[in-house]
């Protein structure tokens, strides 16, 4: 492994020269494949610690789809059922594992996740490079890949796949820096663990059982946040993100974009979605697309005479908004993290409206009363964590 590594360019193209290196010692990398850029190692070295903490919170196999330095989606391997598996179009595929894991995390917002960087806390095998090798995505990271993994995504992108492969013992230094107009910033790193019961030591609402799985999701919640430029909110469900809000000024606005995409997500087990006839050899992403303005209420866009002939073989009917509000009053168990605190009852009346039931959040606001209040009025079992995970 070499100290240095000369990148093509910068966040942009005019930002050169451009390099990674150690101050110390060697890089804990190793480029197998392609010339990964600036952006992609930032989405990779962020993503490697989220799966990384996700395997040592659950025991199982996790990956992330990374874009633009936060997470699209995060996920551990847990099997999927017949219908994830449709929804997700791997009913045709063999799946593992740590197959699973991505294809979940994928899975969550395969719009956003067009063209992402992929995370994965295990070595890569046959089946998970399968899954990657017909995906739309710039590269992955990961501890190793067994050969027949690294020869299918050696074959990817016309040879051009970034595959880097992370020395899994490596620990970083204590203390980070980073240069801001040329003035150096320096802070410990966020070392704090987030897989213990003290998470839940603090629960004022009247409803104070979380179960097993409620616990599992809302840790999964909290390390997906602390890998997500703030302000953040991210629901799970089944031991997957199913909507992330990132990057936004205003809480509120964080908990409707996650539980929009967290609506997306469940529309799209809608029997009316599943069945839509599609053209047998449409694209994928042209798919996706199509799915996404369908349950949209922009539907129209892709039901107007003259479009849906591009995409279906009969004109399907349109997704009512009443059937889409009672579909969407069907989810249940769903969990929800904050990376700080919520200041008002409005971020509470919003998630449930997506079917969460269970919070962790960091506590301290001046309205955790009104707050709290709102968790009871619907029954939610919410946790103060006294854990700000701010991620910039």
């Amino acid at each position: 492994m070499a100290k240095e590594l000369e990148l093509k360019y910068g966040c942009n193209p005019n930002q050169k020269p451009a390099r990674i290196f150690m101050q110390e010692g060697e890089l804990p990398i190793e480029v197998l494949n392609g010339r990964p850029g600036y952006i992609n190692f930032l989405d990779a070295l962020n993503g490697w610690q989220l799966v990384k903490e996700l395997k040592e919170a659950t025991g199982l196999p996790a990956a992330t789809s990374f874009k633009h330095v936060s997470p699209a989606g995060a996920a551990i391997g847990l099997e999927l059922d017949d219908t994830m598996k449709k929804i997700y179009f791997v009913d045709d595929l063999p799946l593992s594992p740590l197959a699973n894991a991505y294809v979940r995390a994928r899975g969550a917002d395969r719009m956003s996740s067009y063209g992402d960087f992929i995370a994965l806390s295990d070595v890569c095998d046959e089946a998970t490079a399968r899954f990657i090798h017909r995906e739309v995505s710039d590269g992955v990271i990961a501890p190793g890949y067994t050969d027949e993994a690294l020869e299918i995504l050696k074959s990817k992108r016309k040879g051009t796949y970034n595959i880097i492969k992370i020395d899994p013992s490596y620990r970083p230094a204590p203390i980070e820096h980073k240069d801001v107009f040329g003035i150096t910033f320096e802070q410990g790193r966020n070392e704090i663990k987030l897989n213990g019961d003290n998470l839940f030591a603090n629960i004022p609402t009247q409803n104070k059982n979380f179960p097993e799985s409620a616990r599992r999701d809302l840790m999964i919640a909290l390390i997906t946040l602390k890998y997500t430029q703030s302000n953040s909110v991210c629901y799970v469900k089944d031991g997957q993100a199913i909507g992330i809000g990132a990057g936004q000024q205003s809480r509120i606005h964080c908990t409707r974009l996650a539980g929009s995409k967290a609506d997306e997500w469940w529309l799209r087990q809608c029997p009316k979605v599943m069945n839509l006839p599609f053209k047998e050899k449409i694209r994928r992403a042209d798919r996706d697309n199509t799915i996404n303005v369908y349950i949209s209420d922009e539907w129209e866009d892709v039901l107007q005479d003259g479009v849906w002939e591009q995409f279906f073989t009969e004109k399907p009917e349109p997704l009512t908004r009443e059937e889409k509000k009672a579909w969407i009053a069907q989810n249940k168990g769903v969990s929800v993290g904050s990376d700080a605190f919520f200041p008002f009852g409005d971020n509470i009346e919003r998630a449930h409206k997506s079917g969460v039931e269970y919070i962790a959040e960091a506590g301290g606001s001046i309205r955790d009363d009104h707050v709290i209040d709102t968790c009871d009025k619907y029954g939610i079992a919410m946790a103060f964590t006294h854990v700000r995970l701010f991620h910039h």
